[in-house]
């Protein structure tokens, strides 16, 4: 069973650093916020210098005197452990905890997330801190819960120090046993790469063409994440032993860190930190076109690790380091429809960061709520406005869950290998990219769904549709999944490439899709990369399919029908291989499985949705525009539905509600032509 926060009504906070202001002003900061709606604070995440000034001397009356004012003023606490930033003292006596690049240079003190996860001395060093807080704040009234570090794997996901060189050799002779099976399963015996001892084993190292073996950097990437899991899980085990009665988060979805796995082993919950306006610092990433609204991807791959999970970092300024402005300043309204962004996607709780920008230091330009001055602005009484509907609606929203018919699967194992696989990896996140843009344009919720070898397929069985855009590496066990799935009425979608890899990334001695053939009747007879030669060939619809033309993306498999049940939906028209199948529908068990031997684009999404009978609920209900997003939550106990439209357009968006149906935010009854605001939002009970 996944776990989540339990809150008993929803949660909004500010993340808060009492030793960057004069304790003069802490009383009116809590005075304020609580007067904005706010009941909870994050703190303490990098100070450890402030409770360890020196090794093996310990302070903690600066925040003692924090949390204690905190409390009077009815704040709840998430106290953050402090090993996101180790102190100067501890980095100038144990340098061996510094992190290396893979050329070998060792990173200095002076910015944050410097460190390794495998060093000895790093470990024993936070053990020591993380223990003496929680002993010295267990029973403190003011706090509930506590955040491992900050950002697992955030600003390098990366680490080649002689420690983690050392463990990663020591993870492979548990992994593999022998070194004959580790040459076997990175397939050692090309380019005379075969190991006969244990000290020749490393992580990947710079290499001609920088080009590692890639099994290697598979294992290197799955090394990765076990460490950093580790290091989560010996900081929670402390913490749960000495604090029983608070619940532990960290907040994260970084790189190189099964997240899912993380939370299982080690977590209550998972908390995510939510900047939607990144998007306008890489305007070229495949979910251009969504704008802010792309962070609803990110938000669903969270409801994945937790059904109801935290924010603890929502947006509420423009951002930017002191060497660069990045994200513009939210625009009116668009704070209030990020935080309801959060929470229709599953957020019980969300603090937003941070109270006040601070002054000094690289984050002088990542603005908070509160600007330099500490005098009001729009974007306090934004918040304001915002705390004052959530308190509203909080008890009847919290606890409800996404409700949603489609789901779209990813892997670690393939967004891992898909890194350094130039060909597959870009090939899989256009596909999704297109994918998740149209349902959304057509307001069909979908869930994402990692998969893996503790996946059941009851879970899978309450989805009508999978899309599995381009699973390169898959299972025996996963393809037999896949076929459960389908035999039981599941409709399921995959394209070119699919069951090319065995799990080691080597590629199968079998035509492709290997061992997905038979599920999906095709085999693949040709394949090519369209790239510089010219344009991608179109797509031939069959009869009785009305579509616009389009062309076949990115990579083309060339399929042949090897099931009776197989039917030819699309054909190319171009090429040597012109009049080849292109989309392949087939029936399997009481479900259909439809394979497409390209990269999905925008047209051909909309044609399997057609197909698949793929359809909005508003149909009927409500008529939406575009740049409106449906999300829907339902609560397991009342069985109401809330039904959240976020309308991401600086324009007004008009929508035909059909009966009459509570906006729980206005109390209003709405019925027939409604508007709502640019960046407005509704939340209609029905």
């Amino acid at each position: 069973m996944k776990k989540s926060i339990a809150l008993d009504r929803l949660a909004l906070g500010v993340c808060y650093y009492p030793e960057h202001w004069d304790q003069s002003l802490w009383a009116d900061d809590y005075r304020r916020m609580r007067a904005l709606g706010l009941s909870i604070i994050r703190v303490g995440e990098f100070a450890w210098s402030v409770f360890e000034p020196a090794e093996g001397q310990f302070s903690f009356e600066l925040f003692d005197r924090a949390l204690d004012l905190a409390h009077r003023h009815g704040l709840r606490v998430v106290f953050g452990t402090p090993t996101a930033t180790p102190p100067a003292w501890l980095t100038h006596k144990y340098p061996e905890v510094l992190n290396v690049s893979r050329e070998g240079v060792q990173y200095q003190h002076g910015q944050r997330r410097h460190y390794n996860y495998n060093a000895g001395i790093y470990r024993e060093q936070c053990a020591s801190i993380v223990t003496k807080l929680a002993e010295h704040y267990r029973d403190h009234p003011a706090i509930v819960g506590w955040q491992i570090d900050n950002e697992v794997n955030c600003e390098v996901n990366v680490f080649y120090s002689q420690a983690d060189h050392e463990a990663f050799r020591d993870w492979c002779r548990s992994r593999y046993g022998s070194l004959d099976r580790l040459n076997e399963a990175w397939g050692a015996v090309f380019w005379n790469q075969t190991y006969n001892d244990w000290e020749q084993v490393h992580l990947t190292r710079p290499t001609v063409s920088n080009s590692p073996n890639p099994h290697q950097a598979l294992d290197e990437k799955r090394f990765i994440s076990d460490s950093a899991l580790s290091f989560v899980k010996m900081q929670a085990d402390i913490i749960r032993r000495v604090a029983p009665h608070h619940w532990i988060t960290t907040n994260g979805l970084f790189g190189h860190l099964d997240s899912h796995r993380m939370t299982d082993v080690a977590l209550d919950f998972i908390s995510y930190d939510s900047y939607p306006n990144f998007a306008t610092i890489w305007p070229d990433t495949h979910m251009s076109s969504l704008r802010d609204r792309a962070w609803s991807w990110n938000l669903s791959v969270a409801r994945d690790i937790s059904p109801q999970f935290c924010v603890m970092e929502q947006q509420s300024g423009p951002n930017g380091w002191a060497n660069r402005m990045l994200a513009p300043a939210p625009k009116p309204g668009q704070m209030r429809l990020w935080t309801y962004q959060s929470i229709a996607h599953g957020a019980d709780a969300v603090l937003y960061f941070r109270w006040r920008t601070a002054t000094m230091g690289t984050e002088i330009y990542w603005h908070g709520i509160n600007d330099y001055h500490n005098e009001p602005n729009r974007r306090v009484g934004e918040v304001q406005r915002v705390g004052a509907e959530v308190n509203g609606i909080g008890e009847q929203v919290a606890g409800s869950e996404f409700q949603a018919a489609v789901a779209i699967l990813k892997d670690y194992e393939n967004e891992w290998d898909g890194e350094l696989d130039a060909w597959l990896g870009p090939l899989e996140r256009s596909s999704t990219a297109a994918w998740f843009t149209a349902l959304q344009r057509r307001h069909i919720p979908v869930d994402v769904v990692f998969l893996s070898a503790t996946t059941s397929l009851d879970s899978l069985l309450k989805y009508k549709v999978l899309i599995y855009s381009h699973p390169a590496i898959i299972s025996d066990g996963t393809a037999a999944l896949l076929a459960q799935y389908t035999a039981r009425g599941g409709d399921l979608i995959l394209g070119c490439r699919s069951g090319l890899k065995e799990p080691t990334g080597r590629c199968r001695m079998a035509r492709q899709p290997g061992p997905l053939a038979e599920l999906c009747g095709v085999s693949v007879e040709d394949f090519t990369l369209i790239g510089s030669e010219g344009p991608a060939p179109r797509l031939a619809w069959a009869q009785g399919i009305d579509a616009p033309p389009t062309t076949a993306d990115m990579s083309n498999d060339v399929l042949t029908l090897t099931s009776g049940t197989a039917i030819v939906l699309a054909r190319y028209s171009e090429d040597y291989y012109s009049g080849a199948p292109a989309l392949v529908r087939n029936g399997y068990g009481e479900g259909t499985v439809y394979y497409y031997g390209a990269g999905f684009n925008d047209d051909v999404v909309n044609v399997l949705i057609d197909q698949c009978g793929m359809r909005s609920p508003a149909d009927g209900v409500i008529t939406l525009p575009p740049d409106v997003e449906l999300c829907i939550r339902r609560h397991p106990a009342t069985e109401v539905s809330f039904w959240f439209l976020l309308n991401f357009a600086a324009s007004p968006q008009h929508i035909t509600v059909r009966g009459t149906h509570v906006d729980i935010l206005t109390g209003k009854s709405e019925t027939g032509n409604v508007t709502i605001e640019p960046f407005g939002v509704m939340i209609l009970s029905i």
